[in-house]
């Protein structure tokens, strides 16, 4: 089944840093991305309600998680972890490897019609922007969507992500900035 299988709640949601790679047989990946820029590579994985970001950068790696996962996460290469709920703003720099990363999270819950409307206005904007997109349904027949947006730059790349989780209307939105030198 594509949309996460149980109850969730914007509680559960956090977002997790590590200094090293993540493996995608640890996920149920359904959507996947390589952006190559300049002396970066960011690897984009979506899965029913999370993300996966990882940066390369001259020999260095670094991997942002947004799940509402709550067990078998890695914990070997874990910088720090944070819950979603509410809006929240974290920096943490890698000054050995000249790499800073900065986001912002931002959780809501809305109405049907709200929700609707952002699903299809997300929808919209993925198709302009050639976002990397994951719709699914979930087992009370909602519309669930995740969706990774890319912006380049010489020595920056920048993430907006969402996921729609029909369950209860919640909406994150991350917003996720690699710095190098």
């Amino acid at each position: 089944m594509d949309a996460p299988t149980r109850q969730i709640s914007l509680q559960t949601y956090q977002t997790l840093l590590y200094r090293r790679a993540l493996h995608p047989e640890l996920f149920a990946l359904k959507a996947r991305r390589s952006v190559r820029h300049g002396l970066y590579d960011l690897e984009i994985w979506l899965m029913p309600g999370s993300h996966l970001l990882r940066l390369t950068h001259k020999g260095f790696c670094a991997s942002e998680l947004v799940t509402f996962q709550e067990n078998n996460l890695p914990t070997d290469g874990a910088v720090t972890s944070f819950p979603c709920a509410g809006e929240r703003d974290f920096e943490h720099r890698f000054d050995a490897e000249g790499v800073r990363y900065l986001t912002s999270v931002q959780t809501e819950t809305l109405a049907d019609n709200l929700y609707s409307a952002t699903f299809g206005e997300l929808l919209e904007t993925a198709e302009e922007n050639d976002a990397l997109v994951h719709r699914w349904t979930d087992a009370d027949g909602g519309r669930g969507l995740s969706m990774v947006d890319v912006q380049r730059y010489s020595k920056e790349v920048h993430a907006q992500c969402y996921h729609l989780v029909p369950q209860g209307g919640f909406v994150l939105r991350t917003q996720t900035i690699f710095e190098h030198r």
